[in-house]
């Protein structure tokens, strides 16, 4: 089915991975000849692209409660917005990115009688709870549970994830797994001393082994498990890079310094999307020291995207996407000493993990892990309940 028009709706306000998400998938549907408007406090479709609004929203600071209220609040709002774009656009479907208490776009499609199609990344009231942020509990249970159980389809990004939302309200029948992605040819058009290049930017050997590490770094991605390894005799040729910057940053530099590993600790702020795959082409390992029980990283993808071997934790999310010294190489989940072994192993062995690279690589194009493939199953999914 092609040239369908699709309004595309979302409440993030941070420029981060889930902006980059969010850009992807438009660009994909877009390219494959469907019209999409996205419906949005703050546009994520244009990268450095807001207005006046979207400036207010994206740098608004204020207690927790309160920012329920406004997400509670927003619902009007949001749903009168999708409603008369609905009537100008006379779009297909709506396509909303779940959020906590965000009932927006299932308001406006019973208003409009639109399927709609609803993408699901995490546990919400699940993930608030375990953060302590979550205020209004039972309201965003309730919400959660109905908006969950009445959408026509429910896309999770994993296996993990698909259970969580079933147990919460979501009917089987109308869920499909929809992984996140990446563009490979990135990673394709780039000289092949790119990777060097960056390395010798920071003074990092050329022989020492590389493990990198690309995001926004808070302290539950375990990054000082990395640390620890690297400090362990045996590994001092091991270099760890950290491209990005996140609250957890402060305390990973102190780390360092009292691991005495200050010199083999790299630094880069966050980079432009499109300079990516350059800093990807300077790992050797590509680093996801943890990571939540439900979660599709973005950052996997782009390792394997690079044929960049994947360095992670051994649990259900991420083995159904990779497979231990085949395509990735996986260690105990929160175990330093784990990881230290498998670096060890790997140091050994440059060569295979060169091996495991290339696999990745040749994992993520076969099972159609990229953007476009996902733009279609969206199409798919549609076309299913479209009849």
């Amino acid at each position: 089915m092609s040239g369908l028009r699709i309004l595309y709706h979302h409440r993030i306000r941070a420029d981060d991975g889930q902006a980059a998400h969010v850009r992807e998938l438009i660009s994909a549907l877009r390219e494959a000849g469907h019209e999409v408007q996205e419906c949005a406090l703050v546009p994520k479709a244009e990268p450095g692209k807001v207005d006046k609004g979207s400036s207010f929203w994206q740098g608004l600071k204020i207690p927790r409660v309160a920012l329920e209220g406004l997400e509670l609040c927003y619902n009007r709002t949001g749903s009168k917005r999708l409603i008369e774009a609905s009537r100008k656009f006379r779009p297909h479907f709506i396509y909303e990115r779940h959020a906590l208490h965000c009932r927006a776009g299932l308001m406006a499609a019973r208003a409009c009688g639109l399927p709609l199609l609803l993408e699901v990344n995490s546990p919400m009231c699940e993930e608030m709870e375990r953060l302590g942020q979550l205020v209004f509990g039972h309201r965003a249970r309730r919400s959660e549970r109905e908006v969950l159980s009445a959408a026509d389809l429910v896309l999770p990004v994993s296996e993990v994830l698909q259970s969580k939302l079933i147990a919460a309200g979501a009917s089987p029948a109308r869920c499909r797994v929809i992984r996140n992605a990446a563009v490979p040819e990135r990673h394709d058009s780039l000289p092949v001393a790119a990777g060097m290049r960056r390395r010798h930017e920071l003074g990092i050997p050329e022989q020492a082994m590389l493990m990198g590490f690309i995001g926004y770094m808070r302290p539950w991605h375990r990054l000082d498990l990395a640390l620890q390894a690297i400090a362990s005799e045996g590994l001092e040729n091991v270099h760890l890079l950290l491209v990005g910057e996140g609250p957890a940053l402060p305390e990973l530099v102190a780390e360092a310094t009292r691991l005495g590993v200050s010199q083999r600790l790299h630094l880069r702020p966050a980079v432009p999307a499109q300079e990516l795959p350059s800093w990807v082409a300077s790992f050797d390992l590509g680093l996801i020291a943890a990571i939540n029980s439900y979660a599709s990283p973005l950052k996997l993808f782009d390792y394997l995207a690079g044929g960049v071997a994947v360095l992670a934790p051994r649990q259900p999310n991420i083995e159904e996407l990779v497979q231990d010294d085949v395509n990735s190489v996986l260690f105990q989940a929160g175990d330093a000493a784990s990881l230290r072994a498998r670096l060890m192993a790997m140091q050994e062995n440059r060569g295979r993990l060169q091996e495991i690279g290339a696999a990745g690589r040749e994992h993520l194009v076969s099972q159609g892990w990229t953007w476009a493939e996902n733009a279609a199953r969206v199409v798919k999914a549609y076309e299913g309940i479209a009849g």
